[in-house]
């Protein structure tokens, strides 16, 4: 074990690191931040995606103030600008603010020029706020919201008028004061845990639909069976009075634009009439769909259908791959992962999706596929997406670029105990396997009411991103954040999604469930630990290589400090033992990580993205 490197990792006697350096990534650089700009103004839900919508997207005016429990509160005099959807506390916000336990953050945005047709409702959707929230359309309270990383959505048609209307938002964030999922959001940022963030993190748009419309657009590929699953609910009424069909066509090329030639589809099946839904509301209907020239998805070869559903006056555009992920014994009976029926070695990143100046929202959806493309060049085929829910269009780039996805959920609970759940099984990885997670105490997870609230939100988690054909692994747990009765939280998973692996405990703390044995290692050779189910390191390396002129702090966070000179051989050193593990059982790692983020270091990229550390493009290749 690198004694030396893991004591270096706890930062005893640290100081307050107070100058932090300002940096930019090219996609703010270039941005023109003038009166009239709209940030990511590009659709945010490509897998239910209607014509009809409006980005709001853009400044808005905004307050702040120690309670607001009423629109009223709201109609003084605004302290200035916010540039949505970019949280306060960051520097492309405009603000610059951290929001305080207890402080509410208003937003004011004034809309002209709306008019809903008869037989029409307009839906008022928001793809994060952090952490919860009370809307306001017009002085009349819409509705409220609690989870800072999940989409919702309410419907304002009763509450518009003519002319000028006007939407006020009340946000409120404890960060890790509280309870709530946050990551590794902090008050106090330093080491491995960032700067906190609040309010509106993405898009904001309205929405024109029917009064009978498409909600939730459930799909299911079967490829054993050649055909795909459809499960289609329904809010308002009266039913669609027209058949509802569904087109399954052309495929999606990397670009996203509908492709050509003889590997081309187009079939259009007429579906079931929607039921009523009982005590869920609305209606729903559900049916199996052939697909009769069927090709896999992979991220070799990331094959997307184009779907399209019409359902009486409403029609949305979606789209899906055919793949399975499933876990399984090779010829050798050797648990493996298993990716459309066949042992497939998930080499891995961490992906934390942190940016200088706009915290976790991407500053461009070209910063997304920068990512994303920057770490398949590399040779890396997985992401492990690690403490938060990126938008939409992040998993849509990851499906059609062809980049498998581990999907970790937000950790959240009482302030994490580091001795117990981050340092201690470093050092003595027994003491991980020893520990019962039905302690709720000893996890900071006494809180009853927090611990529901952890659970409906996993699931909404796992439904809200159960169609992304990149999604091959649930990660409920990490190193014990939070952590409580993970065998039983995998069920619950499996329940909601029935396809997919689940990795119930990344790190330690492994309760002898799940579908693998997921170690962190750091600081000890890396080797295979035999077990019934298939092993993974699902994260190693983080070997800490500060470049001066792109790092945001003077002090630095990793764990083994190597040179810029050295880093890319070290680098391709560790790939290397990483496939040769994979004839002795292992199926899959994931190395930290993509990029630097703020004390951290220990990035294949600049935390601006300005600089490539390993210097060529192929390193993490067989």
């Amino acid at each position: 074990m690198r004694m030396k490197d893991a004591v270096a990792s706890l930062q005893l006697g640290r100081k307050k690191q107070t100058e932090r350096r300002e940096l930019c990534t090219i996609w703010s650089g270039q941005a023109p931040d003038g009166p009239g700009t709209v940030p990511l103004p590009e659709y945010p839900r490509p897998q239910l995606a209607r014509e009809e919508w409006v980005c709001l997207n853009g400044w808005w005016e905004y307050g702040l103030c120690p309670n607001a429990e009423s629109a009223e509160a709201a109609y003084g005099a605004p302290f200035g600008k916010i540039l949505v959807p970019f949280s306060p506390e960051s520097v492309r916000s405009g603000v610059g603010h951290t929001l305080q336990p207890g402080e509410t953050l208003w937003y004011r945005k004034k809309i002209g020029n709306i008019s809903v047709e008869k037989g029409r409702r307009l839906i008022l959707h928001f793809g994060a706020v952090d952490e919860r929230c009370t809307v306001w359309w017009n002085r009349k309270r819409v509705g409220s919201h609690r989870n800072g990383y999940l989409p919702f959505s309410f419907d304002v048609t009763e509450y518009v008028k003519p002319g000028e209307n006007e939407l006020i938002v009340y946000v409120r964030d404890d960060t890790d004061a509280g309870t709530a999922c946050r990551g590794k959001q902090t008050l106090q940022p330093g080491g491995m845990y960032y700067t906190a963030q609040s309010g509106i993190w993405q898009t904001v748009w309205l929405e024109t639909v029917p009064e009978c419309y498409i909600r939730d657009l459930r799909i299911r590929p079967l490829p054993e069976e050649k055909s795909v699953e459809l499960e289609i609910r329904f809010a308002g009424g009266p039913l669609p009075e027209m058949p509802v069909k569904a087109t399954v066509g052309e495929l999606l090329s990397q670009s996203g634009q509908a492709g050509a030639g003889q590997d081309c589809v187009h079939e259009t099946f007429s579906l079931p009439d929607p039921k009523p839904a009982g005590n869920s509301g609305g209606s729903r209907l559900k049916a199996k769909i052939p697909i009769s020239r069927m090709r896999l998805w992979s991220p070799e070869d990331p094959f997307l259908y184009s779907l399209r559903i019409e359902a009486g006056e409403d029609k949305v555009r979606s789209y899906f791959g055919m793949r399975s992920f499933s876990t399984g014994k090779d010829e050798n009976g050797v648990p493996r992962l298993l990716l459309n029926g066949r042992p497939y070695f998930f080499n891995g990143i961490l992906d934390q999706g942190y940016w200088p100046e706009t915290l976790m929202t991407p500053p461009a959806d070209e910063a997304m596929i920068y990512d994303i493309t920057k770490m398949k060049e590399a040779g890396f085929n997985m992401l492990r997406k690690h403490v938060k829910i990126e938008p939409a269009r992040w998993y849509y780039h990851c499906d059609r670029i062809g980049m498998a996805v581990w999907q970790d959920m937000v950790n959240g609970g009482g302030p994490v105990r580091k001795l117990l759940e981050t340092y201690l099984p470093t050092i003595l990885p027994a003491v991980g396997r020893a520990v019962r997670d039905s302690h709720y105490t000893l996890f900071a997870r006494d809180d009853a009411k927090a611990r529901k609230r952890f659970e409906a939100d996993l699931v909404r988690m796992v439904r809200q991103l159960y169609n992304c054909p990149c999604i091959a692994m649930w990660v409920p747990f990490n190193e014990g954040w939070g952590q409580f009765d993970a065998l039983r939280i995998t069920e619950l998973i499996k329940k909601a999604d029935p396809d997919r692996p689940v990795d119930h405990a990344s790190g330690w703390f492994d309760q002898g469930g799940g579908d693998v044995r997921s170690v962190h290692n750091y600081f000890r050779p890396l080797t295979v630990e035999k077990d019934d189910r298939a092993f993974v390191i699902s994260e190693y390396g983080g070997m800490n290589c500060q470049i001066a002129e792109h790092s945001m702090s003077g002090e630095v966070y990793g764990y083994q400090t190597v040179s810029e000179e050295e880093f890319a051989g070290k680098f391709k050193e560790l790939m290397d033992r990483i496939r040769s593990l994979e004839g002795e059982g292992l199926c899959g790692a994931v190395y930290t990580q993509v990029s630097d983020i703020e004390e951290e270091t220990n990035g294949l990229l600049t935390y601006d993205r300005k600089v490539n550390k390993l210097g060529i493009e192929n390193a993490a290749r067989k």
